[in-house]
């Protein structure tokens, strides 16, 4: 994972046909253009679950409500350097605006200003790179950089997947949320077209399931097979301490360690280890 250290005689009883090589991170855009789907819960709990599993990780939150900044124990009133900075400030450096979180994970945080940085970015020549841009230096730090993504398809999600290698869709258990899965498919499809050929879908992630309604069971029978991609598992299941986490700072996998809720994403984060 980090760059070698070894002497040169050391190096003389390498193969020379396979030179050491620093391991990028994997950049995974969490998007879904509809809200409430567990988006920023997802976000925090997987980072907090690969760090557990030993992983550098770094968090990106890139939605002007900032929600996962205050997930993590952060107040974006008092944030100085922020994702808004980095993306539309001009020679402000992602690695300024990084703070270190509980449960060992780092964060680039979010501030309300960030709602204006469309407009900013719009006239700007390549606008769809500027976050594959500013990451790019911080790759060799981490093993994983998972982006919050905002509820919407504008320049800041297609910043998102355009940065991304993968990206991981959290889908509700209602036959509705579907509309939602095949508009962003749509948008994934021309990004991979035009500005990001090796974007992959890593998998939908069915959140705020109830196992107990057969519409729910129903709808998680059927995601799968309608738009042909992985569903990740186990469903993550719907309960209240993932509304009680964020107000404590933390993770529900530090919250509530042994809930269902933990397991469950503990469990996805096992399953999607292949891809760091």
């Amino acid at each position: 994972m980090t760059q070698s250290t070894q002497d040169p005689e050391q190096d003389k009883s390498r193969e020379p046909d396979k030179p050491s090589a620093t391991r990028l991170a994997t950049t995974v855009a969490v998007a879904n253009q509809k809200g409430g789907v567990a988006k920023t819960t997802s976000v925090a709990s997987l980072g907090a679950a690969f760090a557990e599993l030993g992983k550098r990780v770094l968090l990106v939150d890139l939605d002007a409500q900032a929600c996962l900044t205050f997930s993590l124990g952060v107040d974006p009133e008092t944030v100085e350097v922020s994702i808004n900075e980095v993306l539309v400030g001009r020679g402000v450096l992602a690695r300024d605006a990084i703070v270190k979180c509980s449960e060992g994970v780092d964060l680039i945080p979010s501030v309300i200003e960030l709602a204006g940085a469309e407009a900013q970015l719009m006239p700007r020549p390549g606008r769809e790179f500027v976050l594959r841009s500013v990451l790019a230096p911080l790759r060799e730090d981490y093993d994983a950089i998972l982006v919050d993504c905002s509820p919407s398809l504008g320049v800041l999600t297609l910043n998102a997947l355009t940065a991304a290698q993968g990206v991981i869709i959290p889908m509700v258990c209602e036959m509705l949320s579907h509309r939602g899965v095949g508009q962003l498919l749509d948008t994934v499809t021309d990004v991979k077209s035009i500005l990001n050929p090796s974007l992959e879908v890593f998998g939908i992630l069915p959140t705020l399931y109830d196992g107990r309604s057969k519409h729910a069971r129903a709808v998680l029978a059927d995601v799968g097979q309608r738009y042909g991609l992985a569903v990740l598992s186990p469903p993550i299941p719907k309960t209240v301490r993932f509304a009680e986490a964020p107000a404590l700072g933390r993770s529900i996998l530090a919250t509530s360690r042994s809930s269902k809720g933990a397991q469950a994403y503990r469990d996805v984060a096992q399953s999607l280890l292949p891809h760091f």
